[in-house]
């Protein structure tokens, strides 16, 4: 298939890095995976003040095509992204740990795994946010699949509850034979996303691993979705 070369300039190369990591992380936490092909176009489209890469296309084709200025970045269903080459926006405050997300945290190991099952349905609820970022929305997966990834992602050797559980909080849909599952395409409020930003930080103390550690970050999350987890096409 012939594939057409596009010109593609950033003005601000430092701009340009801090667009794309927000935006790789922010899309992360709302869809639990890291972005397509075609997303990732588009996303770059973006990232220089195109609606988007059919845009981006059009005004490459055009023969006046001397790349103007850059306009400022539409917005966008999960980021609003900055115009590169103008001031930077202050940014945004993180949000801050409620006392039940803080209450959360002290559930899971330094390694991101689940240690014990909370006995408050609210930090159950918290968890299960936690527990449903390690699946791709993408994908369809068998019970077996579902079972491998929650085995690297909690301690105590009871994955048929937090399979339950993830049903019963409406963060995953299965077929009524129990064939098929699939992770539903939510976005997380503030409070889950405090949680899991918290669970990222560098500087949070390590707890003691039982067993062999899971890789914890945007490429942990795809590799473990797709290496082993029995999952179908």
């Amino acid at each position: 298939m012939t594939r057409t070369a596009l010109p593609f300039s950033a003005p601000d190369l430092s701009a340009l890095a801090r667009f794309l990591e927000r935006t790789l992380d922010d899309h992360l936490v709302t869809h639990g995976c890291l972005p397509g092909h075609v997303e990732m176009m588009n996303l770059l489209a973006r990232s220089v003040g195109r609606r988007n890469l059919q845009a981006f296309q059009a005004e490459a084709a055009s023969p006046r095509a001397a790349l103007p200025a850059p306009a400022p970045a539409a917005d966008d269903a999960w980021f609003h992204a900055p115009a590169i080459g103008t001031p930077p926006a202050p940014p945004a405050a993180e949000p801050q740990l409620t006392a039940h997300a803080r209450k959360a945290l002290e559930h899971f190991d330094g390694d991101g795994r689940l240690v014990r099952w909370p006995p408050k349905l609210s930090i159950q609820r918290l968890a299960m946010w936690v527990l449903w970022t390690r699946f791709d929305a993408r994908r369809t997966y068998t019970e077996a699949g579902v079972n491998r990834i929650l085995k690297g992602w909690h301690t105590w050797g009871d994955h048929a509850t937090l399979r339950r559980e993830l049903i019963n909080h409406r963060l995953m849909t299965r077929k009524s034979d129990c064939s098929e599952y699939r992770k539903l395409p939510l976005r997380p409020d503030a409070e889950v996303q405090a949680l899991l930003q918290a669970l990222r930080a560098p500087s949070r103390p390590r707890g003691v691993r039982r067993g062999p550690r899971p890789r914890v970050g945007p490429v942990a999350i795809t590799q473990i979705a797709s290496e082993g987890s029995g999952l179908q096409t």
